[in-house]
């Protein structure tokens, strides 16, 4: 395939977190070989098959206009792939293979929800709402933090009532005294409000919108007083190593299923599903070894092939620890 795998895989991987799933469109280009193309979730839908991941039908939007209405679609049966433009039939391809060639990439699948789970949950929305109120809070209290509220006393009833913008900028103003003159009049302001209350439950969102996502405080930009070591940081990203772990698991299948169509159009010839079944794509790990890491690794490959001898092969050092 003449696809960029750096940028294939993340795009369908990022649209699967977002939306719950994404999908590879397979085809083929002008010398017949196989092209893969990520759709968007709000650009495709069909009818999943749980056993195998593939689908039994499917529809996907190829090209909107600058309006946004679809012009070019495509529906994906196990016989044919329709195409239509601007909602005529224009073509029909088929393939010795008998799948249709729309492929779902899903995060988080279960027996309920098999096109999975967004990785934008419900709990996310909310944090990020309340966090979002909390800062339109501190804005208009920013306002008067900046110009608190005067007063004045001593003022005459009949006195020329003062231009509020003059009063709160004017570097310099005179005031007399009253027709007796005996009183003075006094000036003051009220105590400024304070921004820490809401500094405090800005934290206190982002801890919440951190502990769902298995992120830190750090992440968001919460920057803590002393800065941890590379194990201290492995272990408070725990949730999220075990999150990649898993959504790796669900990838493989999209992916795998995407690889076999692809090669069933490259050779022209309808393969089975039996190799891909025992195959097992091999994903390094989430996070990368560091310089401090790099001698406790020696350490523990040289006492376990001294007992036993060449049983950590560079393959298998690369998938424990992605060097």
């Amino acid at each position: 395939m003449a696809n960029n795998k750096d940028v294939l895989f993340p795009s369908a991987i990022q649209g699967a977190l977002i939306a719950s799933c994404s999908f590879i469109y397979v085809s083929e280009d002008e010398t017949g070989y196989p092209r893969l193309q990520i759709i968007n979730g709000d650009d495709a839908t069909g009818i999943i098959n749980p056993t195998t991941g593939l689908l039994n039908e499917g529809y996907a939007v190829l090209e909107r206009n600058i309006l946004g209405q679809p012009i070019k679609e495509a529906y994906f049966t196990h016989e044919f792939t329709a195409f239509y433009d601007n909602g005529q039939l224009v073509e029909e391809r088929r393939y010795k293979v008998q799948e249709p060639m729309l492929v779902p990439i899903v995060f988080r699948p279960d027996a309920k929800r098999p096109f999975g789970h967004s990785r934008i949950t419900r709990a996310c929305m909310a944090a990020v709402g309340s966090a979002l109120r909390t800062i339109k809070r501190s804005e208009i209290s920013a306002e008067f933090y900046s110009f608190p509220q005067k007063w004045a006393t001593g003022l005459d009833a009949d006195a020329t009532e003062l231009d509020k913008w003059s009063a709160a900028m004017s570097a310099m103003m005179r005031f007399t005294l009253n027709e007796d003159g005996t009183d003075h009049v006094k000036l003051g302001q009220f105590s400024q409000q304070s921004m820490t209350p809401h500094i405090e439950q800005l934290k206190m969102f982002a801890s919440q919108f951190a502990g769902e996502v298995g992120l830190t405080l750090d992440d968001l930009g919460f920057p803590q007083s002393n800065p941890a070591s590379y194990e201290a940081i492995r272990a408070s990203h725990e949730n999220l190593r075990l999150t990649a772990r898993a959504a790796s698991k669900s990838f493989n299948v999209g992916i795998l299923n995407a690889g076999y169509l692809a090669a069933c159009i490259r050779d022209d010839y309808a393969y089975t599903r039996q190799q891909i079944t025992i195959t097992t794509p091999m994903w390094l790990p989430p996070f990368r070894a560091d310089v401090s890491m790099l001698s406790g690794i020696g350490d523990a490959i040289q006492k376990i092939n001294t007992t036993y001898p060449d049983y950590l092969t560079e393959e298998k050092i690369l998938e424990i620890t992605g060097i």
